[in-house]
This record gives C-alpha cells, sequence and structure tokens, in this order.
C-alpha cells in the first residue's frame, strides 16, 4: 500500500492515523511503566534479592500510586493546554 497522500482515500488515512495513535498510546503506557517501576524501585528497594520484603511491597505500592496520580494531574493539564491554544486559533 502506498502512502501517498494523493492515492489514498478519506477512509484508508483515518485508519493510518488511528493506527499510528494506538500505537504511540502503547509506546507511551510502556515508558510510564518503566519510568514508574524504574524510580519506585530504586526509591523503595535499598537491597536487592529474589522476594520483597512487606516494607519495600507496601513503599513500591505507595510510590506507584502517587506517580500516577501525578501523571494525571500533568497529562490533564497539558490536555487543557492543547484545547486552549485550539481554541485560540
Amino acid at each position: 500500500m502506498s502512502l501517498d497522500a494523493q492515492k489514498i482515500d478519506s477512509s484508508q488515512r483515518q485508519q493510518i492515523m488511528a493506527t499510528v495513535q494506538q500505537q504511540l498510546a502503547i509506546q507511551h503506557a510502556q515508558e510510564l511503566l518503566q519510568k514508574l517501576s524504574d524510580k519506585c524501585f530504586k526509591a523503595c528497594v535499598q537491597k536487592p534479592g529474589s522476594t520483597l520484603s512487606s516494607s519495600e511491597q507496601k513503599c513500591i505500592s505507595q510510590c506507584s500510586d502517587r506517580y500516577m496520580e501525578a501523571w494525571n494531574v500533568v497529562s490533564r493539564s497539558y490536555a487543557d493546554r492543547i484545547k486552549r491554544e485550539q481554541n485560540r486559533h
């Protein structure tokens, strides 16, 4: 399938855009999980071993919750900013 903009119809263009958006969403989710894991592991696990202690598990859980809350606040703010910018034009 050629991606020449002159040769694809509106339906195909929308399908391509939807696929790209899905791939970006997956990539962002993977990046979020990787950052969350790295930050919380570094903050909570002092002596890595084969298992996590109950205090490490609790710390990771709380850290993950805080990280996701912060990420949601930032995401909402960013989305609001984009909407405001779009409304200006």
